[in-house]
């Protein structure tokens, strides 16, 4: 609303001039604009899937290769549940950002240093200049100039993306949403000048799923929108065993 600091006031954030915010008794709290659009938000049913996936361990290679490249305070940009924020901190503190409240949730209880915050990562960031040694955006949309402000100049941007070939096995027959083959060249013009890309690394991560792991892991992303888990459930196998691998791109980014 004003950009000035907010400090916590027993069950609100308050600024200067008297704008007021309440935490959640869940632990998060909104800083939305009255006119964001929720849209696009991870559902219940979504983050549901997501945490029961995640904290199954079906990811962790990926988790385990975040944590070792993360340091210091940690800012994690669309962090749905706040798994792999958690899994990268140390001693410092974490935030996690993400459009959905019930993502934000979970999040807030994720870690005992893990603060969470309902915002919109196309909106300017509710958080100060130059505070964040590491920046995670796992699956996220990316807002290039405000990850460059929050990041210290020393600091290091964290971005997962799918290759084209991730989750095939189950993409093409069960007709779900594919990946833009030419995401990673759209990944570069976008942080384009902001940051300087020091090393990508493929993470491959073979996955034996049970038809109802295959559909948790489905209805956790963006195909939740678009194919009722009913239907899912019927283009499903119903007892045989569901072999994939997902596939994707962990690359290290430091400011320009």
């Amino acid at each position: 609303m004003c950009g000035e600091g907010l400090a916590l006031d027993e069950r609100a954030l308050r600024c200067p001039s008297g704008h007021s915010y309440d935490v959640a008794k869940q632990g998060y709290v909104s800083l939305l604009p009255g006119n964001a659009h929720t849209g696009t938000a991870d559902t219940p049913a979504m983050v549901a899937a997501r945490a029961a996936f995640l904290d199954a361990g079906h990811y962790r290679p990926l988790a385990d290769a975040l944590a070792g490249l993360s340091t210091g305070t940690v800012l994690d940009a669309g962090a749905g549940t706040g798994h792999y924020l958690g899994a990268c901190l140390r001693d410092a503190p974490g935030l996690a950002l993400d459009i959905s409240k019930h993502a934000m949730r979970r999040a807030a209880r994720a870690h005992p240093r893990i603060g969470a915050v309902v915002t919109d990562l196309w909106r300017p960031l509710p958080v100060r200049d130059g505070v964040a040694d590491t920046l995670l955006n796992v699956f996220a949309p990316r807002n290039a100039p405000e990850y460059r402000r929050v990041l210290r100049p020393t600091g290091r941007l964290l971005v997962v993306t799918p290759r084209p070939d991730h989750l095939a096995e189950l993409t093409t027959p069960l007709g779900l949403l594919k990946v833009d083959p030419h995401k990673s060249t759209r990944l570069a013009e976008t942080l384009h000048p902001h940051f300087t890309l020091q090393d990508t690394t493929t993470i491959r991560v073979p996955l034996t799923l049970t038809p109802a792991e295959a559909t948790t892991l489905i209805t956790m992303t963006p195909n939740a929108h678009h194919l009722p888990e009913a239907e899912l459930r019927a283009r499903l196998p119903t007892s045989t065993p569901l072999q994939a691998t997902a596939h994707v791109h962990l690359t290290l980014y430091t400011p320009t």
